[in-house]
C-alpha cells in the first residue's frame, strides 16, 4: 500500500502551479485562457495551503482557503461580466484590442 504524504501533494500542486504560469505566458490572446490560467494557480495555492493545514494539525491553512475560494469566485464571475460587457460593445475579446479601453 502507497502512503500519501506531504510531498506528494506538494508536488501536484507545484505541477498544478507551472502549468498555470506557462498557460499566462504561452497564451496571451486569449483572455478566457488566461482567467482560467489565474484559478489554477489559486488552485495549487489552496492545495499546498490545505496539506501543510492537515500536515501541522493546524486549521489556519484551511481558513485561509475558504477565503481564497471566495475571492476566486468573485474575481471569476465579475471577470467573465467584464468580459461579456467588453464583447458587446467591441465585438471581439481579443487580448491585444483590450488597450482601446484607454479613455
Amino acid at each position: 500500500m502507497i502512503d500519501i504524504g506531504l510531498g506528494h501533494y506538494l508536488t501536484l500542486g507545484a505541477i498544478i502551479f507551472t502549468i498555470g504560469v506557462i498557460g499566462i505566458f504561452l497564451n496571451r490572446k486569449n483572455i478566457i485562457v488566461i482567467l482560467m490560467s489565474i484559478e489554477l494557480i489559486l488552485l495549487a495555492v489552496n492545495i499546498n495551503l490545505v496539506s501543510f493545514s492537515i500536515f501541522l494539525n493546524n486549521l489556519i491553512g484551511q481558513v485561509f482557503t475558504v477565503f481564497i475560494l471566495t475571492v476566486a469566485a468573485a474575481e471569476a464571475a465579475i471577470g467573465l461580466a467584464i468580459i461579456v460587457v467588453y464583447y458587446r460593445n467591441a465585438g471581439t475579446i481579443s487580448v491585444e484590442e483590450i488597450n482601446k479601453l484607454k479613455g
